[in-house]
C-alpha cells in the first residue's frame, strides 16, 4: 500500500468502511444489483426495500453507493431526482419513530456500582482473578462513561497512555478523535474526582488490577483470566451493560444500550440544573438539537406547569 493509499484509507473511520461494504454487499449479492449502477436501478432498490429498512439505514446504503461510484471515477446515480423522490415518498408513507436507549438513571448506576463492588471483593477473596478483573473493569465503564457522558465507541478508544491521573482532583483524557471531532484534532476532557461513585477511583483500581500502562484502558477478558491485547468493540457495550443488569437484579435491563450512559448523565444534569451551554460543552455537543436528543426532562408531559398555571385564580 502505497503512502497516499495509506492516508486515504485512514480518512475512512472503521465502522463506516465496514457499513459501507456491507451495504455494497448487499446492493450486489443479495440484491443482485451490478455496478457501476444507473439512476434508476437505484431506485428499484429502494422501493424493493422500503417496507423492510428504516429510512436511516436506506441513507447509509445510498452514502456507500454514492462513495463508490465517486472513487471509481463513475458518475453518481444517488444524486439523481428520481433517487431524491423516491427517497422523500417512502419518508412520506413510511414514517419511523427514532428509537433511543433509555438513560441509565443514577440510582441504577448506585445499585449496579454497589453490586460490581461487592462481587470484586467476594472474587478476591475466593481467588478468582478473573471475575475480579472483569468486575474491575465494568465498574470503572460505568462510572466513566456516565460522569464523563462517553459514546460507547470513545469508550473502547481510551489508551492508556493518553490519561492522565491527579490523585484526589480528577483525570485528564486527551481523545485523538470522536464522532463530533471532524477535523481529528483531538479533545481533552477532565473527568472529576467524587466523593461517591467516583469515576477516578474506579479508573486506578482498574489498572492496578488489570497492570495496563499503555494500550486500550478497556479490553476482553478470556476464560483464563487473561486481557487481550485489543480494546472492546463499540457493538460489545451494550451487551457487557445488559449482562451487568441481569447477573445484578438491580433492574430490567429494556432499553438499555451504550447511549444510556450519555443519556444518563444529560437527563441528570438537566434536572439538576445544568445549563445548556454547560451541559453542552462538557459533553462534547456542538448545537442545541444534539443535546436535546438526550435529555429525557423532569415533566414530559409538562403536567406540573400547566397545573400550576390552573391553580392560580381567573
Amino acid at each position: 500500500m502505497s503512502k497516499i493509499e495509506q492516508y486515504i484509507h485512514a480518512a475512512t473511520r472503521d465502522n463506516t468502511r465496514r457499513s459501507y461494504q456491507a451495504a455494497i454487499h448487499h446492493f450486489e449479492v443479495s440484491w443482485g444489483g451490478f455496478l457501476p449502477a444507473t439512476a434508476d436501478s437505484v431506485a428499484r432498490y429502494l422501493v424493493d426495500h422500503a417496507e423492510t429498512l428504516a429510512v436511516n439505514t436506506l441513507r447509509l446504503r445510498l452514502a456507500a453507493l454514492a462513495q463508490w461510484h465517486n472513487d471509481q471515477g463513475f458518475p453518481d446515480p444517488t444524486k439523481a431526482p428520481i433517487v431524491k423522490k423516491v427517497l422523500k415518498g417512502i419518508r412520506e408513507l413510511h414514517p419511523a419513530q427514532e428509537k433511543r436507549a433509555r438513560p441509565l438513571q443514577l440510582e441504577e448506576l448506585t445499585a449496579l456500582t454497589s453490586w460490581l463492588e461487592r462481587e470484586c471483593e467476594a472474587a478476591t477473596a475466593g481467588g478468582d482473578h478473573k471475575s475480579s478483573l472483569a468486575h474491575a473493569r465494568n465498574k470503572a465503564l460505568l462510572l466513566l462513561g456516565f460522569w464523563r457522558g462517553f459514546r460507547g465507541d470513545e469508550l473502547c478508544r481510551l489508551q492508556a497512555e493518553f490519561v492522565t491521573v491527579s490523585p484526589g482532583e480528577g483525570l485528564t483524557i486527551f481523545l485523538p478523535r470522536s464522532k463530533g471531532d471532524r477535523q481529528n484534532a483531538g479533545r481533552e476532557f477532565r473527568v472529576p474526582a467524587l466523593s461517591r461513585l467516583c469515576p477516578v477511583s474506579a479508573y486506578e483500581e482498574w489498572i492496578h488490577l488489570a497492570d495496563i500502562g499503555e494500550g486500550p484502558v478497556f479490553r476482553g477478558i478470556n476464560r483464563w483470566g487473561h486481557l487481550s491485547e485489543q480494546g472492546l468493540k463499540p457493538n460489545s457495550v451494550s451487551a457487557l451493560l445488559r449482562r451487568v443488569f441481569d447477573e445484578s437484579g438491580t433492574s430490567k435491563h429494556a432499553g438499555i444500550s451504550s447511549h444510556s450512559l450519555r443519556r444518563g448523565f444529560a437527563s441528570w444534569a438537566n434536572s439538576n440544573g445544568w445549563d445548556a451551554k454547560a451541559l453542552m460543552e462538557h459533553v462534547g455537543w456542538k448545537d442545541i438539537q444534539s443535546a436535546m436528543r438526550y435529555i429525557d426532562v423532569p415533566d414530559p408531559f409538562s403536567r406540573q406547569l400547566i397545573e400550576r398555571s390552573l391553580a392560580k385564580p381567573p
